[in-house]
């Protein structure tokens, strides 16, 4: 088993910047990728970013690209999401979550492939 903890939500204005974390803890050995999605009310899961843990590659998805940044702590075994230049339409919950699938060289996409989630972070961006 994977607990995974996330951290830093919260409301910030329109242009703004947060910097969201998620602490892994348990049986880690075999992760191939920790992510994050984010859901809005009445809709769908979304695929925001992902990082393969054994290399460091990061993979974020278009919707975000050039305004997230994806780094860990290695001895902490805690990952960053830094997002900047949010726009209300960032908007969501953010979930971290934990894949030990390999899905293709970029990472896994769908939430399908994901085994552990923690419970979530609010953020919510003021216009």
């Amino acid at each position: 088993q994977v607990q995974l903890v996330e951290s830093g939500g919260g409301l910030v204005q329109a242009g703004g910047s947060l910097r969201l974390s998620c602490a892994a803890s348990g049986n880690t050995f075999g992760i191939y990728y920790i992510g994050w999605f984010r859901q809005a009310p009445g809709k769908e899961r979304e695929y925001v970013a992902a990082m393969r843990w054994s290399t460091g590659y990061a993979h974020a998805a278009a919707s975000v690209r050039g305004r997230v940044t994806l780094s860990r702590d290695d001895t902490e075994e805690t990952m960053f999401l830094q997002m900047n230049r949010l726009k209300p339409e960032d908007t969501a919950v953010y979930y971290c979550a934990a894949s030990r699938n390999y899905c293709s060289a970029d990472g896994c996409f769908g939430p399908e492939h994901y085994d552990y989630w923690g419970q979530g972070t609010q953020v919510t961006v003021s216009s």
